[in-house]
């Protein structure tokens, strides 16, 4: 087999040419045919000549290796892709639309021409907080005249306990004689209704003047201060709804209602109160007795009012110097409709609470409790024994 053999190249050294001969080296081989069809293969003779200038130096061989492999790639690139089209146009770079296939559903043998995703859709604007709360609520300023005796403590609590479910906001003024007990102040701790501890000083000559001392007491704090909302009188001895409570809120001026109370006799119920048409007072509800004395048929947890009253009566068109109060010089029974004259002229300064005033919300139980012993705790003088049934 034969077999050919290269002689190394000679060792290349540093000359001089005359008459500007040139020299050969081995990679002329690498270099392209002269026919190529390349148009830069004419400038490849200069670069190589370029490049064996430098290949003498002999520590630079590997740098002009590379330099040259890159040029010739470069050159060949250019050559190449010359003709390419240069000409870009925006809409080369445009994403291409995308657009589902076309697919027929079939639901219980429905077609579903066209499904929406709602992403064009504009998201709701969350609402103002205030058009979510609404209006703010009148305040309830509920007075109750109150004193030592049996009952006393259930009253207040059963009281308290209804005012505890009335919404927000609601002070009880609660009126004592003299001093305020400690009894007292602890049931309107408990009870968690805001809640102001008032004193009357003004001794009754008499006990059926004890609630209007105590009421004007109230009526004072309430001008003195200033204090606005619905004014009630809400006796401890009566019992209520807290429907009543929310409709007090409706007034504006001056509202009353029907109440039932129990006769003296203690066998039958009277209705006392205005008879409406909506809630325009168009009557009364009355006895035989009473309907030719008093002005006004109302029994005194039967009606509520605007505090203004009390402190800007030039609002209300009422220019009096006299402070409203409750008088102790007219007769029992009298002191409500004397009350009222003072802060309405007539029925067309009223309004009936609840359309028709066909409601019961409140009833009137005349309870004597003179005569019970009103304990101040209890005492258990022997240890309670425990027994277990046995089954």
């Amino acid at each position: 087999m034969a077999s050919i053999r290269r002689t190394l190249s000679p060792a290349y050294h540093h000359r001089s040419y005359q008459n500007g001969a040139g020299f050969s080296s081995p990679s002329h081989k690498f270099l392209p045919n002269g026919n190529s069809k390349h148009s830069s293969s004419r400038h490849l003779p200069l670069l190589f000549t370029a490049l064996n200038l430098v290949y003498r130096k002999g520590w630079r061989r590997s740098l002009c290796w590379c330099l040259f492999f890159f040029l010739i790639g470069f050159v060949f690139g250019i050559t190449l892709f010359g003709n390419m089209d240069t000409d870009i146009r925006a809409e080369d770079f445009a994403f291409p639309e995308l657009k589902p296939p076309h697919v027929d559903l079939l639901l219980d043998d429905q077609i579903v021409t066209s499904v929406s995703l709602g992403i064009h859709t504009r998201l709701q604007e969350p609402k103002e907080v205030d058009d979510l709360i609404g209006p703010p609520l009148k305040q309830l300023i509920v007075v109750t005249p109150t004193y030592n005796r049996g009952f006393q403590a259930y009253f207040l609590n059963r009281l308290g306990q209804v005012l505890r479910l009335v919404k927000p906001p609601l002070v009880w003024i609660v009126v004592e004689e003299k001093v305020a007990s400690f009894e007292t102040a602890e049931i309107l701790r408990r009870t968690g209704v805001m809640y102001r501890h008032v004193v009357c000083t003004r001794s009754p000559s008499e006990p059926k003047d004890r609630g209007v001392h105590q009421r004007n007491a109230a009526l004072e704090h309430i001008e003195r201060h200033k204090v606005d909302g619905i004014v009630f009188f809400a006796d401890d001895d009566n019992v209520y709804t807290v429907e009543l409570f929310e409709s007090l809120r409706t007034i504006r001026r001056f509202g009353t209602w029907p109440v039932a109370m129990l006769a003296p006799s203690k066998n039958k119920a009277i209705l006392e109160g205005p008879v409406c048409n909506g809630s325009q007072v168009i009557g009364w509800h009355t006895n035989e007795k009473s309907k030719r004395l008093r002005r006004f048929h109302v029994d005194m947890s039967g009606f509520a009012f605007n505090s203004s009253i009390l402190w800007d009566p030039k609002r209300w068109g009422r220019p009096y110097s006299n402070p409203f109060r409750q008088l102790d010089t007219v007769k029992e029974g009298f002191q409500e409709t004397t009350f009222i004259e003072q802060v309405a002229e007539d029925e067309s300064q009223m309004e009936g609470i609840l359309p028709g005033c066909s409601r019961i919300m409140n009833w009137h139980i005349h309870l004597d409790t003179s005569n019970l012993i009103h304990p101040k705790g209890w005492l258990l003088e022997k240890n309670l024994e425990i027994t277990l049934a046995i089954k």
